[in-house]
């Protein structure tokens, strides 16, 4: 069994690891060696409820949570770790590899304080670290001065979708979740917020039948006088269920915004909403790895077809190089083959392969009937309610909502 004391006698211990075998994440290892020399124990799935109450576990800043997709069997004892640990003020950063969205989000939603994907990008444990041990944030003055639409702070999830070529889906994606999401349940609706941050081409507001309002590219361009009021009054609520920030009215540069603009819209809206997904443009800007690095959930829409794979394969590249989180997508295959489809199952198979990636989800093809719901300006539900896409996000979102709420509701 492995102990979560220290190798320098008398010296309390800052930081464990919680896994079913550190082993098996090596560079989690060397990271901890690094940021913390001997400072630092190991300590299994079952020893770490009984060490939280130990008088040891007092001196703990932090836990790192290392999971991978062979523990999703176990996730009511992941839960309870990360509850226990925030009864006892312990921070908690989460460390997967190979698992699946609804598993992130459900630990996530539990109480995790970060989520780090491993393998782990140079540096980036060292910055959730950081992230952790920074005093609360004083809220500014421009966001504080008028309460939340919808209550106290929820601190939202936030789903993103990205398409990584034209037409595969992430505008139908992100509207059709959303309003799963916001219809999910019949007792209590779960409030949703959609944003368009496809600045140029963004077809949100298309795909909903709703106006593009001036009062966007005035809050855009200055987000540091933006506060609660300012908000709520570039948001159209749709069937009185759904909130959407549509594109602007003009076509504007994708660099009109900053990371620190996109920072502050994304903390407000999970501020005033239990779950937030946002269309991003199928381009990277400058903004990109802040959206990446705020979202719980990233999904990169894709299809079978040779331009998606080059995309991917470049994306991944490009993620690399800079250190960022590439596995902290999740692909989404658009008009997936269907499951008497064993050669296009094969071809599936193949292309996650030689990307070297995982390829999370396949949305089936909805055929025309998409088509004709975006055209009407409704979503799937309320136009074609049967169809198999429709279907699928709704599974998903269903899905999301029950882990997410189970999980709160333990918390």
């Amino acid at each position: 069994m492995t102990s979560a004391k220290t190798h320098d006698d008398g010296t309390a211990i800052l930081a464990c690891t919680i896994s079913r075998d550190v082993q098996n994440f090596d560079l989690l290892i060397e990271d901890m060696e690094t940021i913390l020399g001997e400072r630092w124990g190991d300590l299994g799935f079952a020893e770490a409820l009984a060490f939280f109450s130990q008088p040891e576990a007092e001196s703990l800043e932090f836990v790192a949570l290392a999971i991978d997709g062979e523990d999703e069997d176990n996730l009511s004892l992941m839960g309870e770790i990360i509850s226990q640990g925030k009864e006892k003020k312990i921070k908690i950063v989460l460390i997967a590899e190979d698992v699946t969205p609804a598993s992130l989000h459900q630990l996530l939603r539990k109480g995790a304080d970060e989520f780090v994907p491993y393998p782990l990008p140079e540096g980036e444990l060292q910055e959730a670290i950081e992230r952790m041990n920074k005093p609360e944030p004083v809220a500014a003055t421009a966001v504080a001065t008028a309460p939340a639409a919808h209550g106290d702070s929820k601190e939202g999830a936030l789903f993103v979708v990205h398409g990584l070529a034209g037409g595969v889906g992430s505008t139908t994606m992100a509207v059709n979740l959303a309003w799963e999401l916001a219809t999910a349940s019949d007792k209590e609706a779960p409030s949703v917020c959609v944003i368009d941050l496809d600045l140029q081409y963004g077809s949100v507001s298309t795909y909903l039948d709703l106006p593009r309002r001036e009062t966007i590219f005035e809050m855009l361009s200055d987000t540091n006088s933006m506060d609660d009021d300012v908000f709520s009054q570039a948001l159209q609520t749709y069937e009185e269920k759904l909130e959407v920030l549509t594109a602007p009215s003009d076509m504007v540069p994708l660099d009109l915004i900053t990371p620190d603009d996109i920072e502050r819209v994304i903390e407000i809206a999970r501020r005033k909403f239990d779950y937030v997904v946002v269309d991003m443009p199928t381009t990277l800007v400058h903004w990109s790895e802040t959206v990446l690095q705020a979202a719980h959930v990233y999904f990169a829409m894709i299809e079978l077809d040779m331009r998606s794979a080059q995309n991917a394969l470049r994306l991944k590249r490009a993620l690399q190089a800079e250190e960022l989180p590439f596995n902290k997508l999740r692909f989404a295959l658009n008009r997936a083959p269907k499951f008497t489809d064993l050669n296009g199952k094969g071809r599936v198979k193949r292309m996650g392969e030689s990307l070297g990636i995982s390829i999370d989800l396949q949305l089936p093809d909805g055929g025309k009937p998409v088509m004709q719901s975006g055209d009407h300006g409704l979503p799937l539900a309320k136009s074609a309610a049967k169809n198999p896409l429709r279907r699928e996000i709704a599974k998903l979102a269903k899905s999301l909502h029950s882990l997410g709420s189970s999980s709160a509701e333990a918390a």
